[in-house]
């Protein structure tokens, strides 16, 4: 948070951005609205227990073995990326299940194996992954939207930027096989089978009325995000309103402080920074100056290897930067320059490499969720990058088969040109 609040702050003393509200303009974009009005809703929830009750419903329908709960944990995540609007809150909410599950495992060859899966799995990749499909769900991509919306006048709505990115979800099964494989848990029994998770459920008993309002309040707010393009009213505008109605007197028990209290104002802030950051960068020109640099390493050669090359060149830079938010928030607006100097097109171009960042799986301490599932000590570096490497290799050939010719056939061919982004 206190990174978020000083990027504006470097922004004006060394006279990169003059005057104040331009240094700031990252706190004020509709999409940094929609983000906060979305941790609010986060913070609703928890704190009537809504998201656990999601994670244990989904996880109590799983047979009790390992490789059945990761495939459970995938759909968890799933499901709580469209309530929880950040890859480090899910891996949060999961930490306490992941662990009263990865506690029934004994101190052995196959119990160890079991515990670093879970984890790896349950509060890393699959946290991080499940976020590319929503526009709320993961802070990149609100990055990106709003760089494309600033930059270009091009504007990626709510349910644009799913129907873009729905095909992310094969990718899933290429993971879970790689996983599977890798870290050898096919055929480990969960000890105790699901008693634990049934225990859990049962503590939480039936839902409440507060539950179902919350549950059809956040479905309006939704509905109010997919149907932008009919009613014109911004994302971040209509999140607000919809929390209007929550707070109207005498409806929500919960009172403000302990809302304030759960909703992750940090995060918020260092995304707002990165956002105003990435304006800066496109505003005084250093992105232009950086992809005039790249140019030429890059200049004449097949869009494929401009593509693969960037990517792998990002991969590699990645390994020294831990958030994930920030690394976007840098390269999102050079790549978008580099674009206009290749004759690519921007929104495809960047999407590509900066949906991509989100895998950067080589060592855990590259993003802020693997820093929490590598913290429960089940795991070394070895065993994380043994599953991450083969990960990102195969999301590179996904992206390249799949997801190109996906952007292209919705009029978005990242070989037609700087223009087709119109």
């Amino acid at each position: 948070g206190i990174t978020g609040l000083l990027i504006p702050l470097l922004l004006v003393l060394t006279r990169a951005q003059e005057k104040i509200p331009q240094a700031f303009s990252g706190f004020t974009q509709d999409v940094s609205f929609l983000v906060l009005g979305s941790f609010i809703f986060a913070a609703i929830m928890q704190s009537t227990g809504l998201d656990r009750r999601i994670a244990l419903a989904v996880l109590s329908r799983v047979k009790p073995q390992v490789d059945q709960v990761i495939k459970g944990l995938m759909t968890v995540n799933i499901a709580l990326s469209i309530i929880i609007p950040a890859a480090v809150s899910r891996s949060a909410v999961l930490l306490p299940i992941v662990r009263g599950i990865m506690d029934l495992f004994e101190d052995t060859p196959e119990g160890r194996r079991a515990r670093g899966a879970l984890a790896i799995t349950g509060l890393c990749y699959f946290p991080m992954v499940g976020g590319i499909l929503l526009l709320t769900a993961h802070m990149p991509n609100v990055i990106m939207a709003g760089l494309f919306e600033k930059e270009l006048g091009y504007q990626l709505s709510y349910a644009k930027w799913f129907w873009l990115h729905w095909p992310i979800l094969g990718l899933l099964p290429i993971m879970f096989l790689i996983i599977r494989k890798q870290l050898n848990v096919g055929g480990i029994s969960v000890p105790g089978g699901t008693d634990l998770i049934q225990a859990e459920k049962k503590v939480l008993g039936k839902m409440s009325l507060v539950e179902w309002l919350v549950l059809a309040v956040f479905a309006v707010a939704v509905m109010l995000w997919i149907t932008e393009p009919q009613h014109k009213i911004k994302t971040g505008l209509a999140t607000l309103i919809a929390l209007g109605v929550f707070f109207a007197p005498g409806l929500l028990p919960t009172p403000w402080k302990t809302l304030q209290n759960k909703t992750i104002w940090g995060t918020w802030l260092l995304l707002a920074g990165a956002l105003s950051l990435a304006n800066a960068i496109s505003d005084t020109g250093l992105a232009k100056w950086i992809a005039d640099l790249a140019g030429p390493v890059f200049k004449g050669q097949h869009f494929l290897v401009i593509v693969v090359g960037f990517i792998v060149f990002t991969a590699l830079v990645r390994i020294f930067m831990l958030s994930n938010v920030a690394a976007v928030a840098m390269l999102a607006p050079i790549v978008l320059s580099l674009a206009k100097t290749l004759n690519l097109n921007p929104v495809a171009f960047t999407l590509l490499v900066g949906n991509f960042d989100t895998f950067s799986f080589i060592v855990p301490t590259q993003v802020t969720a693997c820093v929490i599932a590598y913290g429960t000590g089940t795991f070394d570096t070895k065993t994380y990058s043994k599953v991450g490497i083969p990960v990102m290799v195969a999301t590179l050939l996904y992206f390249v088969l799949i997801m190109m010719p996906w952007y292209a056939v919705n009029g978005l061919p990242v070989w037609g040109g700087y223009v087709t982004w119109r």
